[in-house]
């Protein structure tokens, strides 16, 4: 398709693509034999004759584009599945990994909570005795001026 710019004397032309190739081959090959034939100076039988050895040719050749599709499209499928496949095997590793170490950080966590309550029971107790000592002692005399 071509469009002119207002401004501009140059046709610029657009391509778009899209869609396989042999499709228009194959229409391009049936319409090319099919005037081939009529055009060519033969029988009415000779004519038929070709015309089935030529459809015949057109139908094999269909058949193993077809084929060669559908290898093409096997194996791509092959290599898409074992690439989600890894990648599904990576991001369960990457799940496990991160599982392992929030749980090592909880672990650990329990265990500072566990020595810090230690440490502060044991400090508690220390200066409960220290007040209890200071409760019964006698006054000392030195101190009493």
């Amino acid at each position: 398709m071509a469009r002119k710019h207002e401004h501009d004397d140059d046709e610029v032309v657009y391509v778009e693509k899209g869609g396989s190739p042999i499709l228009p081959f194959l229409w391009g090959a049936a319409v090319g034999a099919a005037l081939a034939l009529l055009l060519a100076p033969t029988s009415g039988a000779e004519l038929r004759e070709t015309i089935g050895n030529r459809a015949r040719r057109l139908k094999d050749l269909a058949v193993e584009k077809a084929g060669d599709i559908e290898e093409q499209v096997g194996h791509s499928y092959e290599r898409a599945r074992a690439k989600v496949e890894e990648e599904l095997d990576s991001a369960r590793q990457y799940v496990g990994d991160t599982r392992q170490a929030a749980h090592d950080v909880v672990q650990a966590g329990k265990a500072a909570a566990s020595t810090a309550r230690e440490e502060l029971e044991r400090r508690l107790a220390e200066a409960r005795e220290v007040r209890r000592a200071g409760r019964q002692a006698p006054p000392d005399e030195d101190h009493g001026e």
